[in-house]
């Protein structure tokens, strides 16, 4: 089945939320899981919007809080699909957040997502490759192989000696 490239930028989401009182826990610094929660959307819309179809989540890799979003501030995330496999995608996110009082942003984290596009009978279906054209864009791009392949093994679908591109970057051939 052959499907026609989409460009990877054309895959971009910028999702807006405001952190309210309900957002947040006692040090008045919005919920980990509630940012996770938008972020698992915003990579959703990005994917969707690279296949036009539904997608489920597949696996979420690690995600570092590096600076807290306080109340009253604005989450900005960036979702954007960095690569198609077979009947996957895999989304890189970028996580801001903003003063509006004191007009600045800063950097709260970044991640990667995996997401399966389904049929209508709720069965995985093929993807449409995607075109790197940035810098960053084939960086990540060339990386998600990789990191395809650690998600594999440490969810028990690939053991470690067929990881041909993890093996790569440890061993000469």
């Amino acid at each position: 089945m052959t499907l026609t490239p989409k460009k990877a930028h054309d895959s971009l989401i910028n999702m807006t939320e405001l952190v309210l009182p309900n957002d947040t826990n006692t040090f008045a610094n919005l919920m980990g899981g509630r940012l996770m929660y938008w972020m698992d959307i915003a990579a959703a819309l990005a994917c969707m919007k690279h296949c036009a179809a539904p997608v489920v989540t597949a696996s979420v890799d690690n995600i570092s809080f590096e600076n807290p979003i306080k109340l009253g501030n604005v989450v900005h995330i960036e979702a954007q699909v960095t690569r198609a496999f077979t009947t996957s995608m895999e989304v890189h996110m970028k996580v801001w957040g903003e003063d509006p009082v004191q007009q600045y942003r800063y950097k709260s984290n970044e991640a990667f997502m995996t997401f399966v596009a389904l049929d209508p009978n709720g069965k995985a279906r093929h993807v449409p490759p995607i075109i790197p054209e940035s810098e960053d864009e084939v960086k990540l791009f060339e990386g998600a192989l990789r990191r395809r392949q650690l998600r594999l093994i440490l969810g028990g679908k690939m053991k470690p000696a067929d990881a041909g591109e993890l093996k790569a970057l440890f061993y000469e051939q």
